[in-house]
């Protein structure tokens, strides 16, 4: 088999673990088990190259600058805070429903960010922005599709899930075959390690230790 190192070599050993070369209706369907299992890293995989980081700036001009876009690429945010402002403070999560209750506390008053909710496609920043403050975003990525980008960094670091994830999605075309199981395990353990590695590799500065919050070492 051929070194696995961006989307058509994936395509040609699926195909080749698959060994059904005279099914071409299962054959044309690889690029679909590998867009299946794209959509399940995404679910499933938490490592820390999925980490990103954007900037945005708050528009004034705008008819309202309390709404930031979502980088294209958004699943969740880890954080995000006032880059513009001294001692870059980290803005602090609330639902839509609180945001509205504080609005209406204080009367719909522009000023300094304190609070933030995800709506849509957009950031909702409280109390409404009174200057064009910078603001840094740190957040969950989706993993950039094999099918308009010829490799990517999970391709590279993890061949095999790659490879597994792909072919456990051609189980329902498959029904009995014995290899199902070998490649469900395949698929878990690739996926395990990687998680582990993850977590390995964000906290492997030390031990960690409890202090109480607000406490400076």
């Amino acid at each position: 088999m051929a070194l696995i190192s961006n989307y058509a070599s994936l395509q040609s050993a699926v195909s080749e673990y698959l060994a059904r070369d005279q099914d071409t209706t299962l054959l044309s369907r690889i690029p679909s088990f590998i867009q299946l299992a794209e959509a399940k890293f995404n679910r499933q995989l938490f490592v820390r190259q999925m980490e990103q980081r954007a900037i945005a700036v708050v528009d004034l001009g705008a008819g309202e600058p309390e709404f930031i876009a979502l980088p294209s690429d958004f699943q969740s945010m880890r954080r995000i805070r006032l880059t513009s402002v001294r001692g870059q403070p980290a803005l602090e999560f609330r639902s839509g429903v609180q945001l509205d209750e504080y609005r209406f506390r204080v009367s719909d008053v522009a000023g300094q960010p304190r609070y933030f909710s995800v709506f849509g496609d957009q950031i909702e920043l409280a109390p409404r922005p009174d200057a064009a403050y910078t603001v840094e975003m740190v957040y969950r990525r989706t993993i950039p599709p094999l099918a308009s980008n010829d490799t990517n960094w999970l391709l590279a670091l993890a061949p095999d899930l790659y490879l597994y994830g792909a072919l456990l999605e051609s189980a329902p075309y498959l029904k009995e075959d014995g290899r199902i199981q070998t490649w469900g395990l395949g698929f878990t353990n690739a996926l395990a390690d990687l998680n582990t590695l993850g977590l390995t590799s964000t906290f492997n500065a030390g031990p960690m230790t409890m202090r109480l919050s607000g406490q400076v070492v």
